[in-house]
């Protein structure tokens, strides 16, 4: 399995913000000044007599039925107020400034939450109607030199950042669940009031999850998500997975969530404690020595899958959605429309163009890409793939190919081992792919009488939307079944010789008169790898699995009737 690589809080701290171009804020404060003399013009112009007159016509004639009390009880002069509308520019404006650069998107939600604040306020907010100070501050004109001035300030302060996207986290986390430690990161943490009163996200609150997410990406030395990429994750947890923990990141991070909004977190300890280090460079005296200690065990529950995909290939499997095709029109309305469009079931469509690497990912989960009736592209699976897809974007990974050692079978040598296999075969025998992977040989299988068993997650999502029976495990530790298999058919890992182990473990859970048939390196051919048991050795395929330069035959053992 290939190990993670782990960068230094000061390698996080660098450079990581997209610059702004000087350009482009000129062209913003351009558009601003020309926006904010026709501001100017207007208000103007409602002043006069002329307007006063006759708005109020305008309003009453023209205001929609659900919006009639709130046009109706707004006189002219108030639609008109010069200082209303230039707050809502300027607020346009501001978030237009934030674009520029990625410095949204790299906030701490505690920050983020300041600056929606002002966006949604731009008159600012005072604490209660008298008062002298203001609970959200007033957003400033959009004047060049203040824009500049704050942009420079948010990119010079990217080194602050990481710390307080940190503490942000920690002061995010529920004060009312002991689970929480009061004094740093500990192994399980809870935060509480991700759901509003309407049932849906707080996406403030959730943000503070991405949060933890961003920090833990710079550790692992990978992008980031952008700062609603977890929303979906969230919901998908509360929603479809209630209770159950989901996998996130590579295994870096483990989410439960419930229905009353909260949802427990266990960051791997090889985070927890850079996270306690970061704490303690913030709050010296308040974070004990035990905490800012790196763990001495690897611990058992943890499982880091190896380097997850970039954020950006997952946002593209996020874009996914069903796929369509216009056919003729045969109902009432087909005067009207000549053709209407279908879905195409089990097909995915892409939004924009699916870059390279989002490809591999769906080729690898069996999708087919097929062009449409439209001159575009979707992808086709034999099964429907929505719970794989969404797994995939949870965990953001792939099983490891070299660590599973999977390589899909080809078709002509899976068809060529079923023929073997189904020879002498009845109705009602007892069926069993050991290596299952997703399904090149269990789906020529009797689906009914055949078990598979799966060592990748991710395959099993695989196999169990296909329809087929799966036992999630590794094989190899998988103890013999009191009711033994008549038809075994396999195709092993090979690296170290493990093909060997495999077919000898298979060979214990094969009944008497039962076949094992396994895809094996040519290198065992005519060797006595079953003692005992009756083999044939099929012709050589030569450069059949993609990837690979590997050469395979294929073994035929009986197991003779016990007399």
């Amino acid at each position: 399995m290939g190990a993670i690589e782990i960068l230094s809080v000061d390698e996080v701290c660098g450079s990581f913000f997209a610059p702004a171009s000087s350009d482009m804020v000129d062209t913003l404060v351009g558009q601003y000044k020309q926006a904010r003399k026709r501001i100017k013009e207007v208000a103007e112009f409602s002043d006069g007599e002329v307007c006063k007159a006759v708005l109020g016509y305008f309003l009453e004639g023209n205001a929609t039925e659900d919006r009639g009390r709130i046009s109706m009880s707004t006189s002219a002069s108030q639609l008109f107020q010069e200082d209303g509308a230039v707050a809502s520019m300027n607020s346009a404006y501001w978030s237009k400034a934030l674009a520029l650069t990625d410095v949204y998107d790299a906030m701490p939600q505690d920050r983020r939450n300041q600056w929606n604040a002002q966006i949604r306020n731009p008159k600012g907010v005072k604490k209660h109607r008298d008062a002298k100070e203001w609970e959200t501050p007033p957003l400033p004109d959009f004047e060049e030199e203040t824009v500049r001035a704050t942009l420079q300030g948010l990119l010079t302060s990217r080194a602050m950042f990481l710390a307080e996207r940190v503490d942000g986290i920690f002061r995010a986390l529920s004060g009312e669940h002991v689970t929480n430690s009061p004094a740093a990161f500990g192994k399980r943490m809870i935060i509480a009031r991700l759901i509003t009163y309407y049932s849906t996200l707080d996406y403030d609150r959730v943000g503070y999850i991405n949060d933890l997410r961003c920090v833990i990406a710079k550790f692992m030395g990978r992008d980031e998500p952008r700062w609603n990429s977890t929303s979906s994750v969230v919901d998908r947890a509360r929603r479809e997975m209630r209770g159950q923990w989901v996998t996130l990141d590579g295994g870096a991070i483990r989410l439960r969530a419930y229905k009353c909004g909260t949802a427990h977190l266990e960051v791997h300890p090889d985070m927890a404690w850079r996270l306690n280090s970061i704490l303690a460079h913030m709050h010296p005296m308040a974070i004990p020595a035990e905490f800012r200690a790196k763990p001495k065990k690897q611990p058992k529950d943890f499982v880091m899958m190896g380097r997850p995909l970039p954020f950006a290939v997952i946002e593209q499997l996020e874009g996914l959605k069903q796929a369509q095709n216009l056919v003729e029109n045969t109902g009432p309305d087909a005067w009207r429309n000549k053709y209407r469009r279908v879905d195409i079931p089990n097909a995915m469509q892409a939004d924009h163009r699916v870059s390279d690497e989002a490809e591999k990912v769906i080729a690898y989960i069996g999708g087919v890409k097929k062009q449409n009736d439209r001159g575009g592209f979707y992808f086709e699976f034999d099964y429907n793939p929505r719970e794989v897809i969404a797994e995939i974007i949870c965990s953001g990974c792939l099983p490891d190919q070299k660590a599973h050692q999977f390589y899909p079978t080809p078709a002509n040598v899976a068809e060529a081992a079923i023929e073997l296999a189904m020879e002498g075969a009845a109705p009602g025998m007892n069926w069993l792919e050991p290596s299952a992977g997703i399904g090149g040989l269990a789906d020529l299988m009797p689906k009914d009488e055949t078990t598979c068993i799966e060592i990748s997650a991710l395959h099993c999502k695989v196999l169990e939307a296909k329809g087929h029976s799966v036992v999630h495990g590794d094989f190899l530790k998988i103890a013999p079944q009191t009711k033994p298999y008549q038809r075994i058919v396999m195709n092993p890992p090979y690296s170290e010789g493990r093909w060997q182990a495999h077919i000898e473990h298979a060979a214990s859970m094969l009944s008497n008169g039962g076949r094992l048939v396994a895809i094996l390196p040519a290198s065992a051919k005519g060797k006595d790898v079953l003692p005992g048991m009756s083999c044939e050795w099929s012709k050589v395929f030569a450069n059949e699995f993609a990837g690979t330069s590997v050469s395979v035959v294929i073994l035929v053992a009986d197991k003779a009737v016990q007399k």
